[in-house]
């Protein structure tokens, strides 16, 4: 029910495959703007928060509409702290007593692509299910996940699953792989488990298109070319709509 949601956007200033990457220009605005703007037009949250360390980021992100009221510690904007210790800790700060929002979604600003729709979605899957946390996915396209394989210093393969290896591919059944689009969880969860990723986490499935995470230059023209054939009409490229 929409003015019960918290929205928090982690963005830290510290990118080091993709320096300054959440202000990158992408499709004439800075990178986190499309995750702002998506998150501000669904319509579903009394909140839209900027969690960053950087001063530079956070103005951005108000200048887009968000709340940036605070400038996290340097301790939480590390290369092995994990996300959701990043989206706690803006709770924590936001609602000391833990009783203002049913649900927090955490929504990665390198997921540009999600749409208002796509987030709108969710939290209709979300609050159907009675899920207590739940995580965007994606199906594993072309490249068969069962038939993965680790290759040695000496070139030898080893299969991760020997048995799947054999099995044509319409005989196996669908895997998914996890993408940072839209997360939600209930407070209580977060707090007991400390992560999104806990016991009876549930998945909602996001066309592959819009849930492109970009965490290297290569992700980052990948997702540039989704974009262009989005506005150029093509409507099997997906792209931000809404946001």
């Amino acid at each position: 029910m929409p003015g019960m949601c918290l929205a928090v956007i982690p963005a830290r200033g510290g990118s080091k495959r993709v320096p300054n990457k959440n202000l990158l220009a992408f499709g004439g605005k800075p990178l986190i703007a499309h995750t702002i703007s998506a998150a501000l037009t669904s319509g579903i949250f009394a909140r839209v928060v900027v969690s960053t360390d950087s001063w530079e980021i956070a103005d951005v992100s108000r200048a887009y509409g968000a709340e940036a009221p605070f400038v996290r510690d340097a301790g939480l904007s590390d290369d092995h702290t994990p996300v959701s210790v990043v989206t706690i800790d803006a709770l924590s700060r936001l609602d000391p007593s833990g009783g203002e929002f049913e649900a927090v979604c955490q929504l990665l600003p390198n997921c540009p692509l999600r749409s208002s729709e796509d987030i709108a979605q969710s939290y209709n899957q979300f609050r159907a299910t009675g899920a207590e946390s739940q995580i965007s996915v994606v199906r594993f396209g072309w490249l068969n996940p069962w038939w993965a394989m680790r290759r040695g210093e000496d070139m030898r393969l080893e299969p991760l699953f020997e048995r799947e290896l054999t099995r044509r591919s319409q005989d196996l059944p669908e895997l998914y792989c996890p993408t940072g689009a839209v997360w939600w969880a209930s407070p209580a969860y977060l707090h007991a488990h400390g992560s999104y990723h806990g016991p009876g986490r549930t998945g909602w499935e996001i066309a592959w298109q819009r849930g492109v995470d970009i965490d290297t230059v290569d992700d980052l023209s990948f997702a540039e070319a989704l974009l262009s054939m989005a506005q150029e009409g093509n409507p099997n490229a997906g792209g931000p709509g809404g946001a």
